[in-house]
């Protein structure tokens, strides 16, 4: 054997040795919790054959009891880029069967050089996390790489899409970066985010609680809305990662990939004109409505168990790309709330940060009422939805299909709030409050005054109903461009976006706004 062949026997005997992670057994215990290993993980988020590895070789420098003579594979995280759907993405997933994962400085090191690659390529970051945490023999080492791996996530946010998976136990320092993230994925029974453990919850405060109650897959999905989904395996997250970033451009220049239409753009939809029940009380389903108007029916929804008053998701109107926000009136009468408010901000900005236009369908009686909501602050909550229609320049479609009511019915992207296209149905109402309340406030005095109370009560209501119930007061005054037919609906919102595809909006030059967070 020749030097040089020798020498590519050597590189091929040590990539291999590190490609074993923590050990054949280590790996079969990662098996037997129901999770893929790292470089599992991410051969099925690539392409087939196109994930190219950097830093192989990196190890830690740790000699602090005893670490000198521990060796980590590829110091327990894998990085690299490779293609999704042929589009460039670049990832990391940490190795649980190498140390549990844990991050140290040489592990955060390459973490923050595949961040930094990411963003300098223009290209979506997915992270992959499966670690015990920290490295605590590394001591401030380790607290140093967390944080230039969260200094990074602020440069890169609204700059490229960035993704969190989690696929094990992910506690104290490494939550935060995930949290800084545009999308976070967990996997139920094996995934669990918590700033404390259960152990330490218990030392402190008494209380008993185990790792899945206090911060599995369905306590941040329905409880917290730290999370945007729950997964049912590593696969399926893995998958809907996919999806999701079929969806989006690679950074904030660039439009969302445009896909030629299958279903007809002119398509009438007879079953709209019936959807809204006659009585004004009577819910029904809104994502009838959606599926009804988008291509093929496919509507793919972020954080669907948070928060289920609003609906938010992504669509493709004509080929285009489109991001949804919706009332449910299914679910608390389509009422907005706090949990609501921040559900549907927080997505309106990372629509409007990725070039993404949006579709706001309202059928919203008012903010909810009650002491709580006063108490937890739903004027800021509320503001922010104020805020974040206002400040976005994407173009803005609005489609109001009932109630549409008072402060909610800014709050939904109204006309005064940038809505370049709006259109009502004619079961529209548009009004400051509901014809009950508004009579009662209105006419109180005679109606008190009344031989019959309730009889006059009656009367106001309906003539209130009949000057305010209808979106033609609204569309008078210009706040409503059309009233159209529901079944017509797919086929004018496909116009009107592409009419404004080309949309440009200046805005006043400054550093950044003040949310009201």
């Amino acid at each position: 054997m020749g030097i040089v062949e020798g020498k590519i026997k050597n590189l091929a005997e040590r990539e291999a040795k590190i490609r074993e992670m923590g050990g054949k057994k280590a790996v079969e215990k990662q098996h037997e919790g129901g999770k893929l290993s790292a470089r599992e993980r991410l051969n099925l988020l690539f392409d087939p054959g196109t994930f190219r590895e950097l830093d192989l070789f990196v190890t830690h420098r740790c000699v602090n009891f005893g670490m000198e003579k521990i060796d980590i594979p590829a110091d327990g995280v894998v990085t690299g880029h490779g293609l999704v759907d042929g589009r460039p993405v670049f990832a990391y997933s940490q190795d649980f069967t190498s140390r549990g994962g844990s991050l140290g400085e040489m592990h955060a090191k390459k973490i923050v050089k595949v961040m930094d690659m990411a963003l300098k390529a223009g290209a979506p970051l997915v992270g992959m996390n499966d670690s015990g945490g920290a490295r605590i023999q590394e001591g401030v080492d380790a607290l140093s790489g967390y944080g230039k791996i969260f200094y990074r996530n602020s440069l890169a946010s609204g700059v490229i899409p960035q993704i969190s998976a989690i696929m094990g136990p992910t506690a104290g320092g490494a939550v935060y970066s995930p949290a800084m993230t545009d999308f976070i994925f967990m996997v139920k029974k094996s995934s669990y985010m918590c700033i404390t453990g259960p152990n330490v919850i218990k030392a402190v405060t008494g209380e008993e609680i185990t790792a899945e109650a206090l911060g599995g897959a369905a306590t941040h999905n329905e409880k917290s809305g730290v999370a945007q989904f729950a997964c049912d395996s590593d696969a399926e997250a893995i998958l809907d990662i996919r999806t999701l970033l079929s969806y989006l451009p690679a950074n904030n220049m660039e439009d969302p990939p445009f896909v030629a239409p299958t279903d007809d753009p002119g398509r009438i939809e007879p079953a709209l004109d019936s959807i809204v029940p006659d009585n004004p009380n009577v819910p029904y389903d809104m994502k009838e409505v959606i599926r009804a108007i988008v291509d093929d029916g496919v509507f793919f929804e972020p954080h669907k168990l948070y928060a289920k008053n609003i609906i938010v998701g992504f669509s493709r109107l004509g080929g285009r790309v489109i991001g949804i926000i919706a009332s449910q009136p299914g679910v608390m009468g389509g009422c907005l709330d706090i949990n609501a408010s921040d559900k549907a901000t927080r997505f309106i900005r990372f629509c409007d940060a990725f070039n993404i236009p949006m579709l706001t369908i309202a059928d919203v009686p008012g903010y909810l009422p009650g002491s709580d909501q006063e108490w937890g602050g739903i004027i800021r909550h509320g503001a922010k939805l104020l805020w974040c229609y206002s400040e976005a320049t994407v173009p803005k479609l609005l489609l109001i299909t009932r109630k549409d009511y008072g402060g909610s019915y800014l709050a939904m992207c109204a006309k005064d709030l940038g809505a370049d296209y709006a259109v009502a149905w004619p079961t529209a109402e548009i009004a400051v409050m509901g014809a009950a309340g508004a009579a009662n406030i209105i006419h109180a005095k005679e109606i008190a005054a009344a031989a019959d109370p309730a009889a006059k009560r009656a009367e106001k209501i309906a003539e209130y109903e009949g000057l305010f119930s209808n979106p033609y007061v609204a569309a008078s005054r210009g706040y409503i461009d059309a009233v159209i037919r529901p079944s017509d609906t797919r086929p004018r919102l496909v116009e009107a976006l592409n009419a404004f595809a080309g949309k440009r909006e200046l805005r006043p030059p400054k550093k950044h706004g003040n949310i009201p967070v």
